[in-house]
């Protein structure tokens, strides 16, 4: 991607997120995307085919680090797993309005869904932590879902909570 490529992509970005701040995702039209960032229609759609897949290139965006290998420096959050679950909640507050506006919108099935693809990758790597006495896609479908739900729940209290005490109490739940 070219460097114009790229200001164009970003300034797409910059628009939905601000708009999400102050607009439901559904009242979002694609042609208040290409106001907000000052952009031709065409160079909207040379980026996303649609409003649905911007959605799911900034959840990309958003999860592309929350969910990559090293932990950042400056979070310590005890245990492997919990310190996982707790940076993992720690970047959702820091992107907190794009999150409780996707979460607050129809559009909080799909980010849902991306949440949970990369979930389901995260907790593949601690299912021998666990009890081997269930099936392991019957656990692993059972950490995804209380998790992602746990995220909602916290996101429905305006995430007040702190990651760490919401990481720590989801992991007091597991078995």
């Amino acid at each position: 991607m070219d460097r114009r490529q790229k200001k164009s992509r970003k300034a797409i970005f910059q628009a939905f997120a601000t708009l999400l701040q102050t607009q439901r995702y559904e009242q979002i039209t694609v042609q208040d995307i290409i106001d907000s960032a000052d952009i031709s229609r065409s160079t909207f759609y040379a980026h996303f085919e649609t409003k649905d897949m911007l959605l799911k290139a900034l959840c990309s965006d958003i999860f592309d680090h929350i969910f990559a290998g090293d932990l950042c420096e400056y979070h310590d959050h005890g245990p492997q797993l919990q310190a996982r679950l707790a940076h993992i909640l720690y970047h959702l507050q820091q992107q907190k309005q794009q999150v409780l506006g996707i979460l607050s919108c129809e559009g909080s099935s799909l980010f849902m869904d991306y949440f949970k693809e990369r979930l389901t990758a995260l907790f593949s790597l601690y299912l021998a932590d666990f009890s081997q006495d269930v099936p392991q896609d019957f656990l692993l479908n059972h950490l995804v879902g209380s998790f992602a739900e746990a995220v909602r729940w916290w996101a429905g209290r305006a995430m007040t909570d702190t990651p760490e005490k919401v990481a720590e109490a989801y992991m007091a739940m597991l078995p």
